[in-house]
């Protein structure tokens, strides 16, 4: 019954908040090929730079220099936390949700660049690294923040309806409740993808970078 009802709960809310959802995705997929377009728009001597550290960090890789897993995981779950936190809080002040979309975009823009420049400087060896580097934390992570995203900006819609109706009915502590409530989970869900990036995707990494010299 309880798995029912869950599954209800989650059909329901998909229903409910499917055009939101939509436009989140859309936007959040112009960012990946926003970001991808921008690779090619750098000069030579950008992509020379970015290329050169890039090399360096595959060195400290091949070498087991990069930093202890632990460091990693805390490095990238409190990154990861800071911008779901502050989505959530956007979602909170009504005024911070072009904000939460612009947050959005950016977050395509960055996944679309990695991979991007990945591809464009190593050719297909790129996009295997970017396969085990960045793909698999990225499944998670990518889902996570198009909910917490769209929970955020459904919540903003709602108080500014309120406001704007200038209805007393609304049952803020139950919403704010779930609203939160949902943002708990996706913490839960990013420590997830976190520790995958910090423990697993370094040997992967390793791998194919071993592959790729040879």
């Amino acid at each position: 019954m309880k798995k029912q009802t869950l599954k209800n709960m989650i059909s329901i809310h998909i229903k409910e908040h499917s055009s939101i959802y939509l436009f989140i995705t859309v936007l959040f997929m112009m960012g990946i090929i926003f970001g991808a377009i921008v690779v090619n728009s750098l000069s030579i001597s950008q992509k020379q730079d970015l290329y050169l550290y890039l090399s360096r960090f595959f060195g400290q890789v091949m070498d087991g220099e990069f930093a202890n897993s632990n460091e990693l995981f805390a490095q990238s779950y409190l990154h990861h936390i800071k911008y779901i936190g502050l989505m959530w809080i956007l979602g909170i002040s009504i005024i911070g949700l072009p904000i939460i979309l612009i947050l959005l975009f950016l977050k395509g823009v960055v996944v679309g660049f990695t991979v991007g420049f990945l591809v464009n400087q190593l050719g297909w060896q790129g996009f295997l690294l970017s396969f085990v580097s960045v793909l698999p934390q990225n499944l998670i992570i990518i889902p996570a923040f198009i909910i917490i995203g769209t929970i955020a900006v459904s919540f903003s819609l709602r108080l500014i309806g309120q406001i704007v109706m200038k209805r007393t009915n609304l049952r803020f502590m139950q919403i704010f409740s779930r609203y939160t409530g949902v943002a708990v989970i996706i913490c839960c869900c990013i420590a997830v993808a976190s520790a995958f990036e910090a423990y697993s995707s370094p040997m992967l990494m390793k791998q194919v970078i071993e592959t790729i010299s040879k």
